[in-house]
């Protein structure tokens, strides 16, 4: 069975209601072109902004965007990767939500945190791998596509397809000489597993620095299906073929 699988690279503001908006207006968009699996990019939801993340009602606002969330996904009939922080009593977590048509949700929680994360965030303990429509699926984000053996743990554990979600924000200048470095790594990925890999980035300014997108979609091979640019909100889209992965992996 063929399964199409889509990435969305978008804007992130300091607003969550408006990057709620955004997420729900492009997952209408995907589904307008038979998408049925989407990951957004990472804190996608909140936003990186500190200070919204600890102000008095956030936690509440981000229950009732999350169920507008599942909502959507149930709605639409497309299974929706949503990057956010995640509260769990004291801890925060950098998170990816996975909400299904079935009203199931999955969540992970970024391993490899950086040294500016490690300041607010707890690191997560385990990988996730989930079934959707016969197919196994991993999600990762971000700096945890630095290192080689989780992907490989997911690979291993029969994912047909990686989701990475990112926000690669930087100074401008380190943005740009840092693309050809963000470009290889989810294509390494791709090679040493043979797996499709998908990654969603952040697009624009935020937090005072600057992502250049770049978002792209990498075959089992290590070919670009397809890539973004540096500057817009765009939806990249992959057919996930048949089950020849498995048998050439």
């Amino acid at each position: 069975m063929i399964l199409r699988l889509g990435a969305a690279q978008m804007f992130i503001a300091d607003s969550m209601a408006v990057n709620e908006a955004t997420i729900l207006r492009l997952a209408g968009e995907a589904a307008g072109r038979g998408v049925e699996l989407l990951v957004f990019p990472e804190m996608g939801l909140t936003g990186y902004n500190p200070a919204a993340l600890g102000r008095p009602g956030f936690k509440e606002e981000l229950e009732g965007a999350l169920a507008r969330i599942a909502r959507r996904a149930v709605d639409l009939g497309v299974g929706l990767i949503v990057g956010r922080a995640e509260f769990a009593g004291e801890r925060l977590f950098n998170a990816a939500s996975v909400f299904l048509p079935d009203g199931s949700v999955h969540t992970y929680r970024k391993i490899y945190l950086t040294d500016a994360e490690a300041r607010y965030f707890t690191p997560g303990t385990g990988h996730l791998v989930f079934n959707y429509k016969g197919s196994k699926f991993g999600v990762i984000i971000c700096r945890d596509q630095n290192y080689p053996e989780l992907a490989r743990q997911i690979a291993a554990e029969g994912a047909r397809a990686l989701f990475i979600l990112s926000a690669h924000y930087y100074q401008p200048g380190e943005a740009r000489w840092k693309l050809p470095k963000n470009r290889a790594l989810p294509i390494a990925r791709a090679v040493e597993n043979h797996c499709y890999v998908l990654l969603a980035n952040a697009v624009g300014s935020h937090i005072g620095m600057v992502s250049l997108g770049n978002s792209l979609i990498a075959d089992p091979e290590g070919s670009l299906v397809v890539m973004a640019d540096e500057a817009s909100e765009t939806l990249l889209t992959c057919d996930l073929p048949g089950d020849n992965i498995h048998q050439a992996r």
